[in-house]
């Protein structure tokens, strides 16, 4: 059955793409691009019915073999056979990836069904979604790292494609490019990991990788190297430091689009790949703790620039970094299931954000700045409702998704005794309390600083936009649940539902420290969102106005995002066009010169042996033919032809001889 749920994606492809654009009605497009990724989510959801009732943990499908048999070489210079099928692997793991990846997109196709309405590339945009989807699951469910990397790789095409949508935008297509070109950074990283391994181990087999490691087929070194290489690949797609920085620039990209890349998408792939590698990190030990530590600093420092940031679509583009750092934080600290169960709780809450957001720009008519809204609750009453449970999720408000998987991850930092990561995990939170409700109450609370044009405007958005938002903000509501902890009267089933994949990762805490660590990230919570309220409600954005002057370099820093990007550019844009230019000018006069003098050389000697060959060879040679010419000319005067002349040169001879005889004698 889990054969099928990539085709239904890819079947959407073919029929809109090729034939969509001249031959579909616009409802015809939508009714294909829905219901290939509405059909996948139901092979999802029967494959996952079947999981729970087999007694095999892990299925595998091999639709035949990519890359045949071929001897080589180790590194420790032993000869194996090599081949690479073309597979699929279900396992636990990949049957909730696939469930959040079919179930989100097909609520993210039906919102764009409204929000793409009057869209002219209405097939190709679904075209293109179809098939970020397909790319997603083909990374998901590949049985290797070779077949993984043919999804690994669609979805940062897919990216391009579909973050430079608007094509014709300067800002989109350079954003499009931004991301293609980052991440290639990332995926050299991952084909040196899997070089490694194949060299190491002969396999690239994530089953085989990861049972090799745990019974000590690498030594610690050679699997640091290859966690971190691969790692690197993580950090380009998931978009943590230093690879950051095209994430945020995504947003020039249609709403639909954003929320597909940051919820259930590109983003996770890197969380995903490093918990389905779970056996190789663990062994690594090194490799974990760069990635907790990573994913805390990402988490904190994301979470800075989300505070100033007024593009409503910026702030959560920041928050997206910001989680997807929680995320490597519980991987890193050995929580693997905890990881995975933040990626489903933030897929719920962040695609719910992210349409929420567009519903607001849908009915503002394209407006994004913050400071140009206001007052929204009462005009926009259902946008309002679903954005505030979003909120509350991310911000980790007890009994909503993301307090359960935040404080799983946090706990689990706190319980592995990596104080300084989980102090940084604890401030994250409580950042992204405050960034969250100074966008709802900036956005929805206050006057209206809206424009006419937008004035006129303002309206709900339809119910094909609105449904998808209230489902998703009912999953960020009771989607934790599954997770509900021991101590909370729950039996965590969805840590024992990875088990098989991921390993069962045991609390070792006592159970009023877990209560305290749990009060204590409710209240960092609490803390957040009465900051917020105190600062953007009851004194209208003073305190915050004055320490932005009081603190203005500061500021400043923070708003222009550490001015990271114009580091880059510096350095490593500006610094490769130099390095270009350098090479061109050394090319031109060096290496051209050289070639060109070589020329020049070859031609004046050239020059030299023409007019030897002109003058002394063709001039010796012309000189002896007009000798012969000459002498031929005087002969020929003497041969006349008549008998009388030739008589008369006999008597002259014999005349001469005569005398010369009577001279001698």
């Amino acid at each position: 059955m889990f054969v099928w749920i990539p085709l239904f994606p890819l079947v959407g492809v073919v029929l809109n793409g090729l034939l969509g654009g001249r031959f579909f009605s616009r409802r015809l497009i939508h009714g294909t691009a829905v219901g290939a990724v509405a059909l996948s989510f139901l092979a999802s959801a029967a494959a996952f019915a079947r999981l729970l009732g087999s007694t095999e943990p892990s299925q595998v499908k091999t639709l035949g073999v990519w890359i045949p048999a071929t001897v080589v070489r180790l590194l420790s210079r032993n000869a194996t056979s090599f081949s690479v099928d073309l597979a699929f692997r279900y396992d636990s793991l990949a049957a909730v990836m696939t469930l959040v990846v079919t179930g989100v997109a097909l609520l993210i196709h039906i919102y764009s069904i409204g929000y793409m309405a009057h869209e002219k590339s209405y097939a190709r945009f679904f075209a293109y979604m179809n098939l970020f989807t397909f790319a997603m699951l083909i990374l998901v469910l590949g049985a290797n790292l070779a077949v993984a990397f043919i999804g690994w790789e669609g979805v940062g095409l897919c990216s391009y494609l579909l973050i430079g949508f608007w094509f014709s935008k300067d800002a989109a297509a350079n954003a499009g490019k931004k991301a293609f070109i980052t991440n290639r950074v990332g995926d050299f990283g991952f084909l040196l990991g899997t070089g490694l391994l194949l060299a190491t181990l002969g396999t690239i087999d994530t089953a085989q990788v990861n049972a090799l490691a745990a019974g000590g087929g690498l030594t610690k070194g050679t699997a640091t190297a290859a966690a971190l290489l691969l790692f690197l690949g993580a950090v380009g797609k998931s978009a943590q430091i230093p690879l950051y920085t095209w994430l945020p620039d995504a947003m020039e990209g249609p709403t639909p689009v954003s929320a597909l890349i940051h919820a259930a998408t590109m983003v996770t792939a890197g969380v995903y790949m490093v918990a389905r590698l779970n056996a190789l990190f663990s062994f690594s030990g090194t490799a974990l703790t760069v990635v907790a530590v990573v994913g805390a600093l990402t988490a904190v420092y994301a979470a800075t620039m989300a505070l100033v940031q007024h593009d409503i679509k910026r702030v959560l583009a920041y928050s997206t970094i910001s989680q997807i750092g929680y995320m490597f934080l519980g991987l890193g600290v050995g929580a693997f299931s905890a990881g995975i169960f933040h990626l489903m709780t933030h897929a719920f809450f962040k695609s719910l954000l992210f349409l929420a957001a567009g519903s607001v720009i849908h009915a503002l008519a394209g407006e994004q700045d913050l400071r140009k809204m206001g007052g929204l609750r009462s005009r926009l009453p259902w946008t309002y409702r679903v954005f505030l449970v979003g909120a509350l999720a991310i911000a980790g408000v007890p009994g909503l998704a993301g307090f359960f998987s935040k404080d799983e991850i946090l706990a689990a930092a706190f319980g592995a005794g990596n104080y300084a990561v989980w102090v940084l995990g604890l401030a994250g939170a409580g950042l992204t309390a405050f960034y969250m409700f100074r966008l709802i109450f900036l956005a929805f609370y206050g006057p209206q600083r809206s424009g006419p044009e937008a004035k006129h405007h303002l309206h709900e958005s339809p119910p094909v936009m609105m449904r998808p938002l209230q489902v998703l903000a009912g999953l960020s509501v009771v989607g934790g649940y599954i997770g509900l902890p021991h101590i909370l009267g729950g039996g965590n089933w969805f840590a024992r539902f990875l088990e098989p994949s991921t390993g069962l990762h045991e609390l070792h805490l006592a159970a009023p420290t877990e209560l305290l660590l749990m009060v204590l990230s409710a209240g960092i919570a609490a803390a957040g969102i009465a900051a917020a309220y105190i600062i953007y409600i009851r004194k209208d954005g003073a305190p915050a106005r004055r320490l932005a002057e009081r603190f203005s370099t500061l500021y400043r820093v923070i708003s222009r995002k550490y001015y990271v990007d114009e580091v880059y550019n510096g350095v490593l844009v500006n610094g490769t066009l130099q390095a270009g230019r350098v090479a061109a000018a050394f090319d031109a006069r060096i290496i051209d010169g050289l070639v060109d003098g070589a020329a020049a050389l070859a031609r004046g000697v050239s020059s030299l042996a023409i007019l030897f060959d002109g003058r002394a060879i063709d001039g010796a040679v012309n000189g002896l033919g007009s000798v012969h010419r000459v002498l031929s000319g005087a002969l020929r005067r003497v041969q006349t032809g008549y008998v009388y002349n030739y008589a008369l040169a006999v008597i002259f001879g014999i005349l001469v001889l005569i005398s010369l005889v009577v001279t001698i004698f």
